[in-house]
């Protein structure tokens, strides 16, 4: 791929829209999210709110906890939520997650009052650079790539999860097993 074509900034490479969890989210349902999506961390967020981070290092660690199974993002996120403005160099970003010992960064968006997760930038975003033949390889990153608008990401991924809670209270209270619904 010519230097020419090669994304030169954050917001050029990252992926816009990032998927969250809730404090009380069980580690193994964490854990199902970031392999089925191939993801390094979730931010834990709650009512608009970022917490702070779980990630694959604190998943791991967990399991020198006796009790694991029942521990939930809360138990074991990282309080701090590594940061970057899309503006910088790519070069800056990867110099910047090897000197704060960090695999992934993320851009927070503020609208409305609300701070939420809008994009990230990982160290599987710099591999897939490396390997890139073209920019077709990349289209589906950066702020050019098709994508809902992160607000209306967020909104619906909040309402999802705030229905999906509400169907596992109604189905707790009757008995069902609310791991069916």
């Amino acid at each position: 791929m010519p230097d020419t074509d090669l994304p030169t900034l954050v917001r050029d490479l990252m992926t816009v829209g990032v998927l969250t969890c809730t404090p009380q989210t069980k580690l193994q349902e964490i854990a199902r999210l970031l392999l089925d999506q191939d993801l390094d961390e979730v931010i834990v967020l709650e009512e608009g709110k970022a917490l702070g981070v779980v990630g694959q290092d604190e998943l791991v660690a967990a399991f020198s906890r006796n009790e694991y199974k029942n521990l939930t993002a809360i138990d074991v996120m990282r309080e701090d939520v590594p940061q970057i403005p899309p503006e910088i160099p790519l070069t800056a970003a990867a110099q910047l997650m090897r000197d704060q010992g960090v695999r992934t960064f993320f851009l927070m968006h503020h609208a409305a009052g609300i701070e939420y997760p809008a994009a990230a930038i990982s160290y599987k975003h710099f591999l897939r650079l490396l390997v890139a033949k073209n920019q077709a390889d990349l289209s589906d990153l950066g702020i050019r790539a098709e994508r809902i608008a992160p607000l209306d990401d967020f909104i619906q991924r909040r309402d999802k999860s705030k229905k999906s809670n509400i169907t596992k209270q109604s189905g707790n209270n009757t008995g069902e097993d609310s791991s069916l619904q």
